[in-house]
């Protein structure tokens, strides 16, 4: 079934053009936010979120876009909504804790033996990278995430994000430029 078809039957409140929806697109809504928030159950919310939202709301798209672009916008400003949701809450706690007199929790992050092949010290590598994406710009780090977690060319992002392909890959090229950065930054601190 084609993009088209599916739209006309979800217009229609089809169930079975719904479970088609989500089986076509579940990957690519979680590989999304997943990228961007880096926690598989919070990514595993946030696709569910985008399917009720486009059920709810396939009467609005106006079809200026393929259905996939619309759903890439959707997960991005969700998963960016949580993002912007968890980072208050934080900043919510930490001042609480300043008001109850508790002292800041500094947990230092070790960079593990380059040489040393274990599980536990290359998770310990993701997390410093998905720390310096999640420094990035917002842009940046959206382009960022399309481009190597979902692998979409760049005229793709430039349509989901209403830009320019030059503009997208001057974000991706400014993202890799700040990440190498970052984790140059990281590895000579501790090498």
């Amino acid at each position: 079934m084609n993009d088209l078809e599916l739209i006309g039957r979800l217009t229609e409140n089809d169930p079975q053009a719904f479970r088609i929806l989500v089986e076509q697109y579940k990957d690519m809504v979680f590989r999304t936010s997943m990228g961007l928030l880096h926690d598989k159950e919070e990514a595993e919310d946030i696709a569910q979120e985008v399917f009720i939202e486009v059920f709810k709301s396939i009467g609005y798209f106006r079809e200026e876009s393929k259905l996939s672009t619309w759903l890439y916008r959707i997960t991005i400003n969700k998963s960016l909504n949580e993002l912007k949701k968890v980072q208050r809450q934080k900043t919510w706690s930490r001042f609480e804790d300043l008001l109850k007199g508790k002292k800041e929790d500094k947990r230092e992050f070790t960079i593990p033996d380059p040489d040393v092949e274990n599980v536990g010290e290359s998770q310990e590598l993701g997390k410093i990278l998905q720390q310096a994406i999640d420094e990035l710009p917002e842009n940046q780090r959206i382009a960022f995430v399309l481009a190597k977690y979902d692998e979409l060319s760049y005229k793709e992002i430039a349509e989901i994000m209403n830009s320019t392909v030059s503009s997208i890959e001057s974000l991706v090229h400014r993202a890799k430029s700040n990440l190498q950065k970052r984790l140059q930054k990281i590895y000579d601190t501790y090498y």
